[in-house]
């Protein structure tokens, strides 16, 4: 019997419903580790919102179609992981309520020794358009060096230049506060994510002791939300990461220090 035209790929499916990524649905597929109405299914299956799908035999509840899966912003502190790991240590998607999904995928993530503004969503297919889109938007991040950036260093960051032959975009760069042996500086950059925002600035011989990030287009790090917190985003703060803005290369306003006392 012909599927309806509105059935979807059971990866597809998967992904979008938080539980696996495309690619881990196909492995469990291989290994005949899911069914499709009592079924095992098969590569290339497709499954319509009715189907009941089951994973070793335990039921995969389907979101209602009309129910989307939101996104969060969260306030992760430096040194908690922000997605659960096989030693069940402390992480930021593990204290999350089951009701807006079981795994979580994150949306250009910062190395755990970082913190500040993150993003997360159970549905895989919304977080990998989310993923692209972030690379066209301004990120701002406050970082802590020790000691002071010389104008030849500062004039290294903006260049860019990486260990592998590419560059980064830096709009500006500008001190933000501190004294004696640390300072804090803003730096805006077009899309950098915050491992190459690190290498870039070690790379001009300077220590980088702490790096937040606060800023993803529009979309800024609020001093009232707490570290360890996250709220939901609006409608139409998710469109407005969604479409990023032609000016999106346009430096941010005058810096502040954000940073100081994270």
């Amino acid at each position: 019997m012909a599927r309806a035209s509105g059935a979807e790929r059971l990866q597809k499916v998967l992904s979008q419903l938080g539980v696996a990524s495309r690619r881990e649905a196909e492995l469990w597929i291989r290994a005949g580790r899911l069914t499709i109405n009592g079924r095992a299914a098969t590569l290339g299956a497709k499954v319509e919102p009715g189907d009941q799908l089951r994973l070793d035999g335990r039921l995969i509840r389907q979101q209602r179609a009309d129910r989307a899966l939101p996104v969060l912003i969260c306030h992760r502190s430096p040194g908690i992981a922000l997605l659960p790991d096989a030693t069940g240590s402390e992480s930021v998607a593990g204290g999350l309520p089951r009701r807006i999904g079981t795994r979580f995928m994150s949306i250009s993530p910062l190395p755990q020794i970082d913190g500040g503004l993150e993003l997360l969503s159970a549905d895989g297919g919304l977080a990998g358009r989310l993923q692209r889109a972030v690379r066209a938007h301004v990120l701002v991040y406050s970082l802590r060096v020790r000691g002071e950036l010389s104008s030849i260093q500062e004039e290294g960051i903006r260049a860019g230049h990486l260990d592998r032959g590419t560059a980064l975009k830096v709009l500006a760069i500008a001190p933000a506060g501190g004294a004696g042996s640390n300072h804090w500086y803003q730096v805006d950059t077009l899309g950098a994510s915050g491992n190459d925002l690190r290498q870039l600035i070690e790379r001009q011989g300077a220590t980088v002791s702490r790096l937040m990030r606060i800023r993803i287009g529009t979309l800024q790090l609020e001093r009232s939300l707490p570290r360890g917190r996250w709220r939901e985003l609006t409608p139409e703060e998710v469109t407005a990461l969604l479409n990023p803005a032609p000016s999106a290369d346009t430096p941010s306003a005058a810096p502040g220090n954000p940073g100081s006392g994270q």
